[in-house]
């Protein structure tokens, strides 16, 4: 069974809903603290006087980190460099600035050094083949001794034979005392020649 709709009880009217009343603002100040900010604008030259400025503080940016760079490779310690550039070759291949000549002349950061107290025999104006061969041997002795500890190169001086002449010493010891004890060279003014 179905029950039928009593319209006895009271229904609600529906009302239209009251009219909202109008919301009054407070005036906008144009240049108040809360206006939009206008947007400046500048000149072309200003525009081009800044990319100047830019591009130069970036170029001397570049150019610091180059000159830092250059500095660093230079300037780092490489004992191996250090050690190269101290070493002893023959004159006539050689790879730095150090080099010997013959049994009694050496070159010192490319500066011409006669050893003091010894004459020895010569390569290049060598008086026969004897002496050549005697000053290849001496040469070749001189750069061992040279090679074999820290080399010291006292001031110059004239020796007794009118020559400009150097002390010169490996670890302490004296490089002509050395030369004559292994019979490559003779003591300055004794007379000996190498061709009979």
């Amino acid at each position: 069974m179905s029950k039928h709709w009593n319209p006895g009880k009271k229904t609600v009217e529906l009302k239209p809903a009251p009219r909202p009343s109008r919301i009054r603002r407070a005036p906008v100040a144009i240049n108040g603290p809360t206006a939009a900010k206008p947007r400046p604008t500048y000149s072309r030259e200003r525009e081009l006087f800044f990319g100047i400025v830019g591009m130069l503080i970036f170029a001397a940016c570049i150019g610091a980190a180059i000159i830092a760079f250059s500095i660093y490779t230079v300037f780092r310690d490489d004992p191996e460099a250090d050690a190269r550039a101290t070493r002893f070759s023959q004159c006539y291949n050689a790879q730095g600035a150090n080099c010997v000549l013959d049994g009694g002349t050496i070159y010192v950061a490319g500066s011409r050094v006669q050893i003091a107290g010894i004459e020895a025999p010569r390569i290049g104006e060598a008086e026969c083949p004897a002496e050549h061969d005697r000053g290849i041997e001496a040469a070749t002795l001189l750069a061992e001794i040279l090679n074999s500890g820290p080399v010291t190169i006292g001031a110059p001086f004239r020796d007794e034979i009118g020559r400009t002449v150097s002390k010169v010493e490996v670890k302490g010891r004296d490089v002509a005392m050395k030369m004559i004890g292994e019979d490559a060279a003779h003591e300055t003014g004794s007379g000996l020649t190498y061709c009979h």
